[in-house]
């Protein structure tokens, strides 16, 4: 089993979430985060000042998948979120070791 974390920006959310379960994954966790990369912020005027912003928003989306469905849905995401400007985002994979489903105890690729 893997988890897939993806740091995107926010416009992409809806695109990734119906590129994700087009392929049938369904379930998906996603955060409202803060943060730069190369991007490094930027620069707004608001009322005459102008400030730097240093942490542009983003969503953190958090999928676990079966090892079979690991590159398509690296795949999907990355093809969803993708608009070839700087920004765009990361993708992370781990490897997890165990998951649980609390409700009925399932463990491993069941839980999912």
């Amino acid at each position: 089993m893997y988890k897939i974390e993806a740091y995107l920006r926010p416009a992409a959310l809806e695109k990734v979430q119906q590129a994700l379960a087009g392929i049938g994954i369904a379930g998906m966790s996603v955060l409202e985060v803060r943060g730069f990369g190369r991007q490094r912020g930027h620069r707004e005027v608001y009322r005459g000042a102008e400030y730097t912003v240093d942490f542009v928003p983003k969503i953190k989306i958090e999928v676990a998948v079966k090892e079979a469905d690991k590159q398509a849905a690296i795949d999907a995401i990355v093809g969803a979120a993708k608009t070839g400007q700087t920004g765009d985002g990361k993708v992370l994979v781990s490897v997890v070791e165990e998951a649980v489903r609390v409700r009925t105890g399932e463990t491993g690729d069941s839980a999912l």
